[in-house]
C-alpha cells in the first residue's frame, strides 16, 4: 500500500482527495493532510499537519522531515487580482514545496505528482475560448495575455519531474461543486444564499445575469468526483505526463437549471427577467482579447470580427448582497434558523457574478480521459442538490421546506 500527501487539505477539493485516499485502504496506508488552517476530524490512518506554502523550500523542508509520501496532490492555491503576482505566489508554492524533499532527500521515492488546475488555463477568464476545450489545444500567449500561474505551475512541474524521473498529472476542473466547513469559494453556496433571500422577501428568483449566458452551455465538477478521478489517474500507467479535463461529463445550461433552483427552494423564474430596464445592472470588461482569436486563423475565423467579452450583470450580485434589506432579511434568517451569520458577507459574490454574468458558455471535452478507460460521471443537477443539502446541515443556509 502507498502514502500520499495533500496540499489544501481543508479547501473543497482537497478536503475530497483526502476523503477518497481515506476510504480506499486497500491502496492507501498513510495520507498527510496538510493544510494552514483549521484540522478536520481524519481517520487514524491520516495525519493532518500545518504548512504554510509561501515560506521557504528550507523551512517547508524542516516542517515536512517526518513526510515520506510516494504520491503528491498539490490541490492549494492563493488568489490574488494582480496576474503577475498570482503567478509569482503561485508558482513559488509549488516549486519551494516540491524542491523541499530534494532538501530532504526524499524525491526519489515519489511515484506521481498531481497538479489541481482549473479551465483558466485555457484563458476563460479572459473571454470565450476555443471550443470544446480540448487539452491539446495550444496556451495563450504571454504576452499579450496576462500571466497565467496555471503556466507556471505547469512547466515548474514537468521541469522538477524531468529532472527527477517522476510521472506527472494535471487536472483542468470547471465551477467545482462541493462542501467545506468554513470555505465560501463554492458557486454553489453563493446560489443557494441568493434563493434562499429571496424565498423570504418573494415569490421570483430572477437570473442575475445576460439572457446570451441563460442560454448557453456550461459544465460543472464535483469535488468528490475530480478525488475520484485523482486516485484513478495515478494507478493509470497510460495517463503517465498527460493533463485532463475534469468535468462531471454532462452539459448544462442556466436555462435548464434555473427553473430547478426556483423550484428547489419554492420559488419561481419570472417569465419576463430579460425583458424590461434593469437599474442594478453592470457591464465589466474581460481581456482586451476573447482567447479564441489566438486560433481563429487556423479555424477559418476573422479575428478582428471576434469582439471582446464581457462580464454582464443585469443584477449587480455584489451590491445586491449589500442593500439594507437583503442584509436585514438574512440577519433575520440567520437567527431564525441558528445560521452562520457572516454566510452572506463571505461568499464569493465576485466569482459568482463571473460564472453567472459571462456572454459565451463553456464546454470541456472528457474524450482524452474516457479513451484511457475512466468512467466517471456525476448528473450537475444531482450534484447541486447534494451540496445545498449539506449547506443546509452545516447550517449555511435555511433547511428546505
Amino acid at each position: 500500500m502507498a502514502t500520499a500527501v495533500v496540499t489544501g487539505a481543508t479547501g473543497i477539493l482537497g478536503k475530497e482527495i483526502v476523503r477518497e485516499l481515506s476510504e480506499d485502504s486497500n491502496r492507501w496506508r498513510k495520507v498527510y493532510a496538510l493544510s494552514r488552517s483549521k484540522a478536520d476530524q481524519y481517520p487514524e490512518h491520516v495525519e493532518h499537519a500545518h504548512l504554510d506554502l509561501t515560506s521557504s523550500a528550507r523551512d517547508m523542508a524542516k516542517e515536512l522531515q517526518h513526510i515520506d509520501p510516494e504520491y503528491i496532490f498539490f490541490s492549494a492555491y492563493l488568489a490574488n487580482e494582480d496576474p503577475d503576482e498570482a503567478t509569482r505566489i503561485n508558482g513559488e508554492m509549488l516549486e519551494n514545496f516540491l524542491e523541499s524533499f530534494v532538501i530532504n532527500r526524499k524525491e526519489r521515492r515519489l511515484k506521481r505528482i498531481v497538479l489541481v488546475c482549473g479551465l483558466k488555463h485555457y484563458g476563460v477568464h479572459l473571454g470565450n475560448p476555443k471550443q470544446p476545450m480540448e487539452e491539446d489545444d495550444p496556451w495563450i500567449p504571454e504576452p499579450p495575455a496576462p500571466s497565467n500561474f496555471y503556466y507556471r505551475q505547469q512547466r515548474s512541474l514537468q521541469k522538477f519531474c524531468t529532472r527527477h524521473e517522476i510521472p506527472w498529472n494535471v487536472t483542468y476542473s470547471n465551477e467545482v461543486l462541493g462542501y467545506a466547513k468554513g470555505n465560501f469559494m463554492n458557486l454553489a453556496t453563493t446560489i443557494a444564499l441568493y434563493a434562499a433571500v429571496h424565498a423570504e422577501i418573494g415569490e421570483t428568483l430572477p437570473f442575475p445575469g445576460p439572457e446570451v449566458g441563460y442560454t448557453s452551455f456550461d459544465c460543472f465538477t464535483s469535488s468528490r468526483l475530480h478525488a475520484q478521478f485523482c486516485n484513478w489517474v495515478v494507478h493509470e500507467p497510460r495517463a503517465r505526463n498527460q493533463a485532463f479535463n475534469t468535468v462531471n461529463g454532462d452539459i448544462e445550461s442556466w436555462q435548464n437549471l434555473w427553473p430547478k433552483f426556483a423550484e428547489y427552494f419554492g420559488l419561481r423564474v419570472p417569465a419576463d427577467q430579460f425583458s424590461g430596464s434593469a437599474p442594478d445592472q453592470s457591464d465589466k470588461p474581460m481581456g482586451d482579447q476573447a482567447p479564441i482569436t489566438f486560433v481563429a486563423a487556423k479555424m477559418g475565423l476573422n479575428a478582428k470580427e471576434i469582439k471582446p467579452n464581457k462580464l454582464r450583470q443585469r443584477i449587480d450580485l455584489k451590491r445586491w448582497s449589500q442593500r439594507p434589506e437583503v442584509q436585514d432579511t438574512w440577519k433575520n434568517l440567520a437567527s431564525r434558523h441558528g445560521l452562520d451569520e457572516d454566510a452572506l458577507d463571505r461568499a464569493t459574490w465576485d466569482f459568482a457574478a463571473f460564472v453567472l454574468g459571462r456572454d459565451f458558455g463553456l464546454v470541456a471535452n472528457m474524450n482524452k480521459a474516457r479513451a484511457l478507460g475512466w468512467t466517471g460521471y456525476k448528473d450537475s443537477w444531482e450534484n447541486f442538490q447534494e451540496v445545498f443539502a449539506e449547506l443546509a446541515e452545516g447550517k449555511v443556509i435555511p433547511p428546505r421546506t
